[in-house]
């Protein structure tokens, strides 16, 4: 045929710009390349080529994938693997221009390499650039690119998306010229029904079906027919095509012609978004060279066979990713679905036979084409196979453009390629197929993704779209999010799309407002069903999508707007004051105190916090700061530390005396009695912060504990170096006289205990810790000298001083594990941690893992522990080592954090003890004698939103009802058991009385400059690491003044909703 010959030549033209020619950087030249900065980068490599004058070229080339690392910057010199480099700045631009100048040069440059590509497969050819560099990982080695399969993205990243040559270079255009030259229209088609090809637009319609009722339609009716490509791309947070079209727009081409001649279309379209300009920039520029030489036009090829494609820029309207909208939009009229049949292949755009297909669908034709049908098919599986390309976006650490075999699972995509959130962050869950899609919670990430699946799930695969979520997400402002759109782009045709979704809008502002009712989402539920049933096109059909998903497997975050008035993400404005405050599990109102510290009102400030927190002093220096998790300011900077000023508050009031008028103004305001008597079982944070606010309403109330004093873990389990006691003892005291009486030394155990106890009291609040301590499970863990953390800081607290050895291990990543090594160094030991994971995924508070680092303490991470080895006598062994296994990290897991894999390298560590801290959980005894359910792991089954029993006597609260939580958790629950029993005990709604408002400026920082987060001083290491004195001074005044500047003052807004109330329950 003829053209071959210009074929030829421009093959072996394009392949010298690629390899075996002259040494060349290439920098990716995507929209989101550039708008990380990649052509600063490429402007500066050809200033250093022109002013080094060594002999090497700058390559723009497309986008990667990579979008998290750009600007992206590859290197080549013959003979030498590509070398990749990531996160580029211009200023490197002179040392990797340098590094091209030898093979010395070179090699250095590779050190600094992310990854290196010795050979690439193009799908339609592949290029050997050469072997070298052992320490340098492949790019398929890479957690992003691993189990990736690139068929769509083959050339994307490595070729010139405005020079055909390349294209050509590697193979491009030759599934045409096979096409042209060796098939009938009728053997294509066949070709793409042994693929198995299904549409990438989101339907996933087999593609050999639509383009043989094409080619029928077309045989029956000869004249004009259309091939038109819809790279209209709606959806939020999608950008395939565009990336596809900007990198390879030659592959459109080939892709629309070859199909076009399959179906005997004249003419083809690519309806491309005006929002993308470089895409129609360099695609129209490639349907210009393609002209040029013979490709697209009158008898490509010298065949017989002519076809020419226009590019059409449409204005953006979603709805126009429907086929019969945007036919109507490329003829001018308004962008409205019309009813079908009939079906664009059989009376289509100017009322002739018409095909339309995705940017992907046509893209994947020229490989299936030059390496046949059977090729495509083996990827993926049988009823979705090869590729789909996902762009991965929102909360994963790497986003870009992921391309799947179908059938991989969205774990391996999330945790795998994108490597989670990390571990201060937990995925909830994804968005799948844009508006249009539903929301995947995480526990189902083990989904395959494929066309079947995605469906079962009410999600859809969609163009490609994957807008990953954590939990700062809320999932009902998602909706909300997506409804909205789906409503503001309804072309208003049809009644059940233009009601319908406005009315669900209507129903979702009502949750987020915290002013709907539970039967609002049995109809909210019957309205998306409706509209999804009835509706004239896709958007109306698949617009309930997203509340139907998030309704089934997010429903609790519904109920929790509903009955709580509150948004636990802290995003729906008018259920929340401050994301602090929202974050905090006790709600207290940060913003305020902070203020009043502010005007120089410290007693205030105390107040305010007293009356929300009964344990200020204490919580102040050992909470795990919630708020500080969600602080805006680290958006700045570094967030505020609110618990440094929280415990400041405290301690200057209890050193100046202070604080009695306070404590007598709130005894004072206790309410009269209301002859309720409330048992309360466990003194630790939870029982003692339901005792202050129960004892204030005025019910007599009898707190119980196993142990000789109250405080629990706060007394027993924390050491003293960060909580000294006597400030427990104090805040314990205050608490005794609101009346609160205590009887210790009381373990509830037996059914006649708990019968008398309840018999006696009005109501029964279980506010016992965590306190069975998790066993390793390994030989020899019952050896002497295998000790419980638990176990051994209660010894301390006790004022014992535990013979350890001088050679201790802990085992554990913990605040737990972090306590009982520190203790055991002031014990007089030598302290070693043990943690399988990495130092960085350690779940202790960064402040005491610096301070262990400090004291001297080792960590040896990546580490497991597989026997504790005795020292072989027969009567009472004791332990003398730790056999461990080295770890190599895996895959990221649903924690975020890399899986620890076990490896063959295992060893000894010496030991005099080994002390276990690696969790807690809750053991109750004799509860199946007053009727309340148990969950499997030990907790007490409850109302999540009352938090009563399945007796309703008996409410719960605490570790006995979520599991092993923190302090500021445990107190959290207890203030709502104990508005929820005040109300029940009393039918009346008191417990708002508790509070007052204190009346501060409600102004913003007028000018914001950059300040990081004010540290306390702490006393030096040699002078604590022997003793157990509190090792932080807290703050000075001027320092608590300093820091409470730096608040942003998020709750300064208008918002219907100000307090927080308990659920009523129903």
């Amino acid at each position: 045929m003829s053209g071959a010959i210009d074929m030829g030549s421009l093959r072996k033209e394009g392949l010298s710009h690629i390899a075996n020619g002259m040494p060349w950087l290439s920098v990716g030249l995507g929209t989101c390349g550039i708008g990380n900065g990649a052509d600063e980068v490429f402007a500066s490599i050809e200033e250093a080529i022109k002013t080094t004058k060594i002999p090497a070229k700058a390559r723009r080339v497309g986008c990667f994938g990579f979008c998290a690392a750009e600007p992206v910057v590859m290197a080549y010199r013959p003979g030498k693997p590509l070398l990749l480099f990531t996160d580029v700045k211009a200023a490197r631009a002179s040392s990797l221009v340098k590094g091209l100048a030898d093979d010395v040069a070179f090699d250095k440059i590779a050190k600094l390499a992310e990854a290196k590509i010795e050979s690439w497969d193009f799908r339609t050819h592949t290029v050997s650039f050469g072997k070298d560099y052992a320490f340098l990982p492949t790019w398929k080695e890479l957690a992003f690119f691993k189990g990736q399969e690139k068929l769509v993205l083959r050339n994307c990243g490595l070729i010139d998306p405005e020079q055909i040559e390349e294209y050509i270079g590697v193979g491009g255009y030759t599934g045409l010229l096979k096409a042209l030259s060796t098939m009938t229209p009728d053997s294509i088609i066949e070709e793409v029904k042994k693929s198995g090809l299904r549409g990438r637009g989101g339907a996933g319609f087999p593609t050999w079906k639509k383009w043989r009722i094409m080619r029928d339609n077309v045989l029956a009716n000869p004249g004009e027919a259309y091939a038109i490509c819809n790279a209209d791309e709606g959806d939020p947070g999608a950008y395939m095509n565009r990336n596809e079209i900007e990198s390879d727009p030659h592959m459109l081409i080939e892709g629309i012609v070859t199909g076009a001649y399959a179906m005997g279309a004249t003419k083809g379209i690519v309806y491309v978004r005006a929002e993308y300009p470089l895409a129609v920039d360099r695609l129209t520029k490639a349907l210009d060279q393609a002209r040029k030489v013979g490709l697209v036009g009158k008898n490509i090829l010298g065949s017989k066979f002519s076809f020419d494609i226009e590019v059409v820029t449409g204005a953006g309207a979603f709805v126009c990713g429907e086929e019969t909208a945007l036919i109507a939009s490329i003829e001018g009229r308004a962008g409205r679905p019309s009813p079908r049949p009939p079906f664009p292949a059989q009376k289509g755009l100017h009322d002739r036979p018409t095909t339309i297909n995705n940017v992907e669908t046509w893209c994947n034709v020229p490989v299936i084409v030059t390496r046949g049908g059977e090729y495509f098919s083996a990827i993926g599986t049988p009823t979705s196979p090869g590729t789909k390309v996902f762009s991965f976006v929102g909360k994963v650490r790497n986003t870009g453009l992921v391309e799947l075999p179908l059938g991989s699972t969205l774990e391996s995509a999330v945790y795998g390629m994108c490597e989670g959130m990390g571990p201060k962050k937990k995925i909830k869950g994804l968005q799948s197929g844009g508006p249009s899609g539903g929301c995947i919670p995480a526990s189902l990430f083990r989904t395959p993704i494929d066309y079947e699946h995605l469906t079962e799930l009410g999600a859809i695969m969609g163009s490609g779209g994957m807008v990953v979520m954590d939990q700062d997400n809320c999932m009902v402002d998602v909706a909300r999010y997506f409804i909205g759109f789906t409503a503001s782009e309804s072309c208003g045709k049809c009644t059940p799309c233009r009601e319908g979704t406005s009315q669900m809008l209507n129903i979702l502002q009502g949750v987020a407002d915290g002013d709907a009712s539970e039967q609002d989402l049995k109809t909210l539920e019957a309205l998306a069903t409706s509209v999804k049933d009835s509706a004239l096109c896709g958007l109306g059909q698949t617009a309930g999508n997203p509340v139907l998903t998030t309704l089934k497997y997010f429903r609790d975050e519904y109920i929790q707007h509903i009955k709580a008035k509150r948004c636990p993400a802290g995003i729906c404005e008018n259920l929340y004051v401050a994301l602090c405050e929202s974050s905090c599990p006790l709600h207290m109102n940060i913003p305020g105190y902070l203020q009043l510290l502010k005007e120089n009102r410290i007693e205030d400030a105390f107040e305010l916090t007293l009356r929300e927190n009964p344990l200020p002093g204490s919580l102040g220096r050992i909470c795990h700061f919630h708020c500080r998790m969600r602080c805006r300011r680290d958006m700045l900077d570094e967030p505020v530390s609110q618990g440094e000023i929280h415990r400041y508050l405290a301690d200057s009031m209890y050193k100046m005396g202070r604080e009695k008028s306070i404590y007598n103004r709130l005894i004072k305001e206790k309410m009269p009695a209301t002859g309720k008597k409330i048992a309360i079982i466990g003194a630790g944070p939870a029982g003692l912060a339901a005792s202050f606010w129960l004892s204030r309403l005025g019910h007599e109330v009898t707190v119980y504990d196993a142990e000789s004093e109250a405080g629990g873990i706060l007394r027993w389990g924390i050491p003293s170096y960060r909580l000294p006691k006597e400030i427990l003892k104090k805040e314990i005291a205050f608490i005794q006289k609101l009346g609160a009486r205590f009887i210790f030394n009381t373990k509830m155990e037996t059914r006649e205990q708990w019968q008398r106890l309840l018999d006696a009291s009005d109501a029964v609040i279980i506010a016992t810790g965590a306190a069975k301590e998790m066993s390793l499970g390994i030989p020899g863990e019952n050896l002497k000298g295998v000790i419980p953390a638990g176990d051994l800081l209660k010894k301390i607290s006790e004022g014992q001083k535990p013979k350890i050895g001088s050679e201790v291990v802990v085992v554990g990543g913990g605040n737990s594990a972090i306590d009982a090594a520190r203790s055991a160094l002031r014990l007089g030991a030598h302290v070693t941690i043990v943690y399988r994971r990495a130092r960085s995924d350690m779940p202790a508070n960064i402040e005491e893992l610096g301070g262990a680092l400090e004291e001297g303490i080792s960590i040896t991470c990546m580490t497991q522990p597989v026997e504790a080895l005795g020292d072989g006598k027969p009567v009472s062994p004791k332990v003398k080592a730790l056999k461990v296994q080295r770890m190599k990290a895996g895959p990221v897991d649903s924690s975020g954090r890399p899986t620890p894999v076990p490896t063959d390298d295992f060893y000894e560590i010496p030991c005099d003890s080994i002390i276990v801290a690696i969790g807690e959980k809750v053991s109750i005894a004799g509860l199946d004698s007053i009727d309340v359910g148990r969950e499997r792991d030990g907790r007490i089954k409850i109302d999540p939103y009352s938090l009563r029993s399945a007796n309703p006597k008996v409410f719960v609260c605490g570790d006995a009802a979520m599991g092993p939580a923190t302090a500021a958790e445990a107190m959290g629950q207890a203030r709502i058991v104990s508005e929820v029993l005040d109300e029940a005990l009393t039918s009346e709604k008191r417990f708002e009385k508790l509070f007052r408002p204190f009346d501060y400026k409600m102004q913003v920082p007028i000018k914001l400059t950059k300040a990081r987060m004010t540290r306390a001083q702490f006393i030096p290491v040699d002078a604590r690491k022997s003793n157990f004195m509190e090792i932080s001074l807290g703050y000075t005044g001027e320092q608590a003044r300093i820091e409470a500047e730096r608040c942003l003052r998020c709750d300064v807004r208008e918002r219907k909703r100000q307090t927080y109330s308990a659920p009523v329950e129903e």
